[in-house]
């Protein structure tokens, strides 16, 4: 498992206003409490952080909540409480439009009572300059951090630990 066995010391007490109960699928404990990640991803390439991450993330008390464009972002933030959000900046208003809409999904988490840290993942800018505005509009959205796409699983994971450390001081409650 690599670096990626230094999540399994994510668990312990939580916030209750953090975390949100998720049924489960054993019989045994009706809920618990469950960290919830927004995952978008407006990439082409089959194998991604997006797909790879719900399979990883799982096990360790988190579940990620996929989408695919903002609309879906909009109904999934108006239905569930959301405490992490990786934006893929490409990501299209709605299935089959092409034109860009992570910028409004990054305005939506802003405005939110309680917006969740939230990670960009751009596409690698052309000139020094574009990567430096595109860097200030994120951050001024309230970004955590931003990534140059195309992101590897590694670094997501690195990012996320340091996401789950500074802002819920490296706990929550797994199963």
């Amino acid at each position: 498992m690599g670096r990626f066995s230094g999540f399994s010391g994510w668990h312990g007490g939580c916030d209750p206003q953090v975390m949100s109960e998720t049924p489960t699928t054993s019989g045994k404990d009706a809920s618990r409490k469950r960290l919830r990640l927004m995952l978008s991803y407006g990439g082409w390439e089959q194998e991604n952080f997006a797909e790879q991450l719900p399979r990883l993330l799982q096990p360790l008390g988190i579940d990620c909540l996929r989408v695919g464009t903002a609309n879906e972002a909009t109904d999934l933030l108006s239905q569930h409480p959301v405490h992490i959000a990786v934006v893929d900046l490409r990501i299209p208003f709605e299935q089959g439009r092409g034109e860009p809409a992570g910028q409004r999904v990054l305005q939506l988490l802003r405005r939110l009572e309680q917006p969740p840290p939230t990670v960009v993942v751009r596409a690698r800018q052309a000139t020094q300059r574009a990567s430096a505005r595109g860097l200030s509009t994120a951050l001024r959205e309230g970004a955590f951090t931003v990534m140059d796409g195309p992101v590897k699983l590694e670094p997501m994971l690195e990012v996320l630990h340091r996401v789950v450390r500074r802002h819920y001081a490296n706990h929550w409650t797994a199963a």
